[in-house]
């Protein structure tokens, strides 16, 4: 089935749809993601970068299962459960949304299963709740806010305003940048999942003295929320993780958003011959620049078609130490896993311009150099 059928039968018709790549140890893999509603964009990028992989990857008898979760975790669920009793699936990826990763990862990891994370980091599941069968190889998700409270340091900033929604990873976006920041608080908001309208959120900053406004608002929200503050006359300037300047959103976001600066541990100009070779096949595969999404589904797909070269997959063990091991070439270059098997790291520092007639971020510097999450202290594994 050729990749853009299955985007197709995946996204629009919202059935199960399988592909197979060559290869030596197989594996069948689950992939529970996000590909209708609020959020889909997220979900379709993952999706595509990891399909790009297995189909680039040479593994003949390795089955994609993948399955549209609707943003629910009830649905999530359902489909985890679906997957591992009649599926018989012995990885599962895909989730991007920390809810619905703790409805469905400790679950799955401990029934056996490995669990490897392209996107939701919860710092439920990177300290105390760690577990040997889960991987995550994206962020913990405090990381990116971590070096934007960084940025904020450097950039003088000592009145921060700072916002988020009320789930779990928005509440790590908050811990993590206060972490770092060093200044004070003009104020604190926790918004409601899903929320679209931010007048009042807005009319709190603008009334509140700050000189810098943080925030963490992924896919739609975030764009609601540029458009909003970029129209209300507000000029206290902005500063976020990349899911808030992704290349999907920003598209949609337009002028509101340039010269806004981000943090990432990924951009389409970190220079090494993987990067450059999956920008360009995935410009050529789907007829868009990628995002920080679909180059964390290509990641996860390639660590995982690496770690069946060296091991079967049935052999928990040997697989789990292959996975460990992380020897694929990764988008970001040097790869490594931490103590917790949560991704050691840079991120760095971008700027959203404009080239030609698409928006898209340039690295303008490094925020955190080797970063690991502090939650991996607390990982008894």
């Amino acid at each position: 089935m050729k990749l853009k059928s299955l985007a197709l039968a995946a996204a629009i018709l919202g059935f199960a749809s399988t592909a197979v790549a060559d290869g030596h140890g197989g594996a069948k893999i689950g992939m529970i993601t996000t590909l209708s509603g609020g959020g889909a964009g997220l979900g379709i990028d993952v999706r595509d970068g990891f399909m790009l992989a297995i189909k680039q990857g040479g593994m003949n008898n390795v089955v994609v299962v993948i399955e549209d979760d609707q943003r629910k975790p009830d649905i999530a669920v359902q489909l985890a459960d679906k997957m591992i009793q009649s599926e018989k699936v012995d990885i599962l990826t895909g989730i991007i949304w920390s809810n619905l990763a703790m409805a469905v990862v400790p679950a799955a990891v401990a029934q056996g299963k490995f669990y490897l994370s392209p996107n939701a980091g919860p710092s439920a599941l990177a300290g105390k709740g760690c577990h040997p069968n889960y991987f995550n190889v994206a962020w913990q998700n405090d990381n990116l806010h971590e070096a934007a409270g960084a940025y904020a340091n450097s950039a003088g900033f000592a009145n921060s305003f700072i916002l988020a929604p009320n789930y779990p990873a928005g509440q790590d976006a908050l811990t993590g940048y206060k972490r770092q920041y060093q200044g004070d608080l003009a104020g604190e908001l926790f918004t409601e999942l899903g929320q679209t309208d931010y007048a009042s959120e807005i009319a709190q900053i603008r009334a509140s003295g700050a000189d810098s406004v943080f925030f963490f608002l992924p896919g739609g929200m975030g764009i609601s929320f540029l458009k909003q503050y970029a129209d209300s006359g507000v000029d206290i300037p902005l500063v976020g993780p990349a899911f808030s300047f992704d290349q999907g959103i920003l598209q949609a976001v337009g002028d509101a958003a340039m010269g806004v600066v981000n943090t990432s541990q990924w951009n389409k100009d970190i220079d090494n011959p993987t990067n450059a070779a999956f920008v360009e096949s995935f410009q050529a595969e789907y007829g868009r620049l990628p995002s920080l999404y679909a180059s964390q589904g290509f990641d996860t797909a390639n660590l995982i078609l690496s770690a069946l070269k060296s091991a079967d997959v049935k052999d928990a063990d040997a697989f789990r130490v292959a996975l460990k091991a992380a020897e694929f070439d990764s988008t970001r270059g040097d790869f490594a896993f931490g103590p917790n098997n949560h991704p050691v790291q840079n991120i760095y520092v971008r700027e959203v311009i404009k080239e030609g007639d698409v928006f898209t971020n340039k690295i303008i510097g490094t925020a955190l150099e080797g970063h690991a999450d502090v939650y991996a202290a607390e990982c008894k594994m």
